[in-house]
Protein backbone atom coordinates (compact mmCIF):
# COMPACT_ATOMS: atom_id res chain seq x y z
CA UNK A 1 0.00 0.00 0.00
CA UNK A 2 1.06 4.06 -0.63
CA UNK A 3 -1.14 5.78 1.62
CA UNK A 4 1.06 8.82 2.19
CA UNK A 5 4.07 10.14 0.39
CA UNK A 6 6.02 13.96 0.07
CA UNK A 7 7.06 16.47 -2.54
CA UNK A 8 9.16 19.09 -1.64
CA UNK A 9 11.49 19.53 -5.13
CA UNK A 10 11.30 22.88 -6.21
CA UNK A 11 8.83 22.96 -9.18
CA UNK A 12 11.24 24.44 -11.68
CA UNK A 13 13.63 21.19 -10.80
CA UNK A 14 10.66 18.88 -11.39
CA UNK A 15 9.52 20.87 -14.39
CA UNK A 16 13.31 20.05 -15.90
CA UNK A 17 13.27 16.25 -14.33
CA UNK A 18 9.86 15.76 -16.12
CA UNK A 19 10.52 17.34 -18.85
CA UNK A 20 7.07 20.00 -18.94
CA UNK A 21 7.45 22.89 -20.94
CA UNK A 22 5.29 24.40 -18.11
CA UNK A 23 6.00 24.94 -14.35
CA UNK A 24 4.27 23.24 -12.29
CA UNK A 25 2.00 24.97 -9.58
CA UNK A 26 2.66 23.42 -5.93
CA UNK A 27 3.86 24.17 -2.65
CA UNK A 28 6.46 21.62 -0.79
CA UNK A 29 4.87 19.31 1.51
CA UNK A 30 6.15 16.90 3.34
CA UNK A 31 3.23 14.29 4.87
CA UNK A 32 0.77 14.12 1.63
CA UNK A 33 -2.96 11.93 2.40
CA UNK A 34 -5.31 11.15 0.30
CA UNK A 35 -7.36 14.62 -0.69
CA UNK A 36 -8.25 16.31 -3.30
CA UNK A 37 -5.08 18.05 -4.66
CA UNK A 38 -2.01 15.98 -5.43
CA UNK A 39 -0.08 16.73 -8.78
CA UNK A 40 0.09 14.57 -11.42
CA UNK A 41 1.56 14.30 -15.05
CA UNK A 42 -0.09 13.13 -17.89
CA UNK A 43 -0.02 13.34 -22.23
CA UNK A 44 -2.41 15.97 -23.36
CA UNK A 45 -4.21 15.34 -26.52
CA UNK A 46 -1.25 16.68 -28.46
CA UNK A 47 1.12 14.08 -26.86
CA UNK A 48 2.75 16.68 -24.66
CA UNK A 49 3.52 16.48 -20.93
CA UNK A 50 1.07 18.46 -18.25
CA UNK A 51 1.25 18.56 -14.72
CA UNK A 52 -2.52 18.87 -13.19
CA UNK A 53 -4.27 18.70 -9.99
CA UNK A 54 -6.18 15.60 -9.60
CA UNK A 55 -7.71 14.26 -6.38
CA UNK A 56 -6.12 11.38 -4.74
CA UNK A 57 -8.35 8.34 -4.86
CA UNK A 58 -9.88 7.04 -7.95
CA UNK A 59 -13.47 7.66 -9.40
CA UNK A 60 -14.32 5.46 -12.22
CA UNK A 61 -16.58 7.03 -14.97
CA UNK A 62 -19.35 4.51 -14.32
CA UNK A 63 -19.47 5.34 -10.64
CA UNK A 64 -22.49 6.45 -9.05
CA UNK A 65 -21.22 7.92 -6.19
CA UNK A 66 -17.65 10.10 -5.98
CA UNK A 67 -17.27 8.42 -2.25
CA UNK A 68 -16.12 5.02 -3.88
CA UNK A 69 -12.65 6.89 -4.66
CA UNK A 70 -12.07 6.33 -0.78
CA UNK A 71 -11.22 3.08 -1.59
CA UNK A 72 -9.37 3.44 -4.30
CA UNK A 73 -6.65 5.32 -4.09
CA UNK A 74 -3.97 2.32 -4.69
CA UNK A 75 -4.80 0.05 -7.34
CA UNK A 76 -2.71 -3.62 -7.55
CA UNK A 77 0.14 -4.18 -10.30
CA UNK A 78 -1.07 -7.75 -10.52
CA UNK A 79 -5.03 -7.33 -10.85
CA UNK A 80 -5.05 -3.32 -12.70
CA UNK A 81 -5.41 -4.37 -16.19
CA UNK A 82 -8.58 -6.68 -15.46
CA UNK A 83 -9.88 -5.45 -12.29
CA UNK A 84 -13.44 -3.37 -13.28
CA UNK A 85 -12.29 -0.19 -11.91
CA UNK A 86 -9.05 0.34 -13.21
CA UNK A 87 -9.31 -1.28 -16.90
CA UNK A 88 -10.22 1.41 -18.39
CA UNK A 89 -7.26 3.96 -16.85
CA UNK A 90 -4.77 1.24 -17.53
CA UNK A 91 -5.58 1.40 -20.88
CA UNK A 92 -6.30 4.99 -21.54
CA UNK A 93 -5.38 7.60 -18.82
CA UNK A 94 -2.19 6.70 -17.54
CA UNK A 95 0.00 9.28 -15.65
CA UNK A 96 2.86 9.91 -13.34
CA UNK A 97 2.88 10.86 -9.39
CA UNK A 98 5.95 12.85 -8.86
CA UNK A 99 7.41 12.50 -5.10
CA UNK A 100 10.80 12.53 -3.12
CA UNK A 101 9.77 9.57 -0.93
CA UNK A 102 7.28 8.05 0.97
CA UNK A 103 6.07 6.62 4.13
CA UNK A 104 5.44 3.22 5.31
CA UNK A 105 4.46 1.46 8.70
CA UNK A 106 6.33 -1.54 9.96
CA UNK A 107 4.48 -3.54 12.84
CA UNK A 108 6.66 -4.58 15.78
CA UNK A 109 4.81 -5.75 18.37
CA UNK A 110 1.80 -3.68 19.38
CA UNK A 111 2.90 -0.83 18.06
CA UNK A 112 3.63 0.48 14.14
CA UNK A 113 6.33 2.50 13.52
CA UNK A 114 6.76 4.50 10.69
CA UNK A 115 9.46 4.57 7.98
CA UNK A 116 10.34 6.94 5.38
CA UNK A 117 11.79 5.75 2.02
CA UNK A 118 13.50 7.61 -1.18
CA UNK A 119 15.82 7.60 -3.91
CA UNK A 120 19.88 7.15 -2.40
CA UNK A 121 20.69 9.59 -5.20
CA UNK A 122 18.24 12.27 -4.32
CA UNK A 123 16.50 12.61 -7.48
CA UNK A 124 12.51 12.82 -7.39
CA UNK A 125 10.79 10.00 -8.00
CA UNK A 126 7.32 8.75 -10.18
CA UNK A 127 4.93 6.53 -8.96
CA UNK A 128 3.42 4.80 -12.08
CA UNK A 129 -0.35 6.23 -11.81
CA UNK A 130 -3.44 6.15 -13.41
CA UNK A 131 -6.50 9.12 -14.10
CA UNK A 132 -10.23 9.01 -14.29
CA UNK A 133 -12.70 11.47 -15.35
CA UNK A 134 -16.25 11.50 -12.97
CA UNK A 135 -19.32 13.74 -13.97
CA UNK A 136 -22.14 14.13 -11.33
CA UNK A 137 -25.24 13.36 -12.96
CA UNK A 138 -27.56 15.06 -10.46
CA UNK A 139 -25.23 18.25 -10.21
CA UNK A 140 -22.60 18.08 -13.56
CA UNK A 141 -19.77 18.40 -11.08
CA UNK A 142 -16.78 16.73 -12.82
CA UNK A 143 -13.94 15.24 -10.37
CA UNK A 144 -10.26 14.32 -12.27
CA UNK A 145 -9.19 11.69 -9.89
CA UNK A 146 -6.07 8.89 -9.66
CA UNK A 147 -4.63 6.28 -8.14
CA UNK A 148 -0.96 5.04 -7.67
CA UNK A 149 -0.17 1.42 -8.87
CA UNK A 150 1.34 -0.89 -5.78
CA UNK A 151 3.42 -3.62 -6.37
CA UNK A 152 5.38 -6.69 -4.08
CA UNK A 153 7.59 -5.04 -1.96
CA UNK A 154 11.86 -5.13 -2.79
CA UNK A 155 14.38 -6.47 -0.49
CA UNK A 156 14.31 -2.59 1.25
CA UNK A 157 10.61 -2.55 1.75
CA UNK A 158 10.24 -6.31 2.77
CA UNK A 159 11.02 -6.02 6.65
CA UNK A 160 8.62 -2.87 6.30
CA UNK A 161 5.79 -3.86 4.51
CA UNK A 162 4.60 -6.37 1.85
CA UNK A 163 3.87 -3.44 -0.64
CA UNK A 164 5.47 -0.38 -2.01
CA UNK A 165 4.25 1.67 -4.75
CA UNK A 166 5.87 0.94 -8.54
CA UNK A 167 8.30 3.50 -9.18
CA UNK A 168 8.98 4.14 -12.70
CA UNK A 169 13.08 5.19 -13.99
CA UNK A 170 13.17 8.00 -15.77
CA UNK A 171 14.32 5.90 -19.08
CA UNK A 172 10.30 4.86 -18.62
CA UNK A 173 8.49 7.77 -18.01
CA UNK A 174 7.97 8.05 -21.77
CA UNK A 175 6.73 4.41 -22.46
CA UNK A 176 4.46 4.43 -19.19
CA UNK A 177 2.84 7.57 -20.70
CA UNK A 178 2.89 6.45 -24.78
CA UNK A 179 1.94 3.16 -23.74
CA UNK A 180 2.22 -0.40 -25.74
CA UNK A 181 2.00 -3.92 -25.38
CA UNK A 182 4.82 -3.62 -22.72
CA UNK A 183 3.07 -2.14 -20.05
CA UNK A 184 2.90 -4.94 -17.71
CA UNK A 185 6.51 -5.31 -17.41
CA UNK A 186 6.77 -1.62 -15.96
CA UNK A 187 5.42 -2.73 -13.22
CA UNK A 188 7.57 -4.07 -10.88
CA UNK A 189 9.46 -3.62 -7.93
CA UNK A 190 12.42 -1.20 -7.68
CA UNK A 191 15.81 -2.71 -7.70
CA UNK A 192 17.44 -2.43 -4.00
CA UNK A 193 19.96 -0.49 -5.10
CA UNK A 194 17.96 2.89 -5.69
CA UNK A 195 16.26 3.12 -2.69
CA UNK A 196 16.67 3.70 1.10
CA UNK A 197 14.89 3.54 4.19
CA UNK A 198 15.10 5.14 7.92
CA UNK A 199 12.66 5.44 10.76
CA UNK A 200 11.12 8.48 11.36
CA UNK A 201 8.70 10.36 14.25
CA UNK A 202 5.55 9.53 15.48
CA UNK A 203 4.62 12.57 14.57
CA UNK A 204 3.82 11.56 11.02
CA UNK A 205 0.86 9.47 11.85
CA UNK A 206 -0.97 12.88 12.34
CA UNK A 207 -1.71 13.98 8.05
CA UNK A 208 -2.16 17.89 10.05
CA UNK A 209 1.63 17.44 10.34
CA UNK A 210 3.37 19.03 7.44
CA UNK A 211 7.10 20.52 7.77
CA UNK A 212 10.16 18.75 7.62
CA UNK A 213 10.52 17.08 10.51
CA UNK A 214 8.20 14.43 9.00
CA UNK A 215 11.45 13.60 6.75
CA UNK A 216 13.76 13.58 9.73
CA UNK A 217 15.64 10.45 10.55
CA UNK A 218 14.23 9.42 14.20
CA UNK A 219 17.86 9.82 16.33
CA UNK A 220 18.80 6.72 17.82
CA UNK A 221 18.36 5.64 21.45
CA UNK A 222 20.78 5.92 24.14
Amino acid sequence: MCGRYSLYTDPEALAEHFELDAVPRWTARYNIAPSPDILAIGLTREGQRRASHLRWGLVPAWAHDASIGHKMINARAETVADKPAFRRAFREHRCLVPADGFFEWKRTGKTREPWYIRRRDGRPMAFAGLWERWTDRASGERIASCAIITTAANGVLAPIHDRMPVILEREAYAAWLDGGEELQSLLEPADDAVLEAYRVDARVNNPRHEDPDCIRPLKAEN
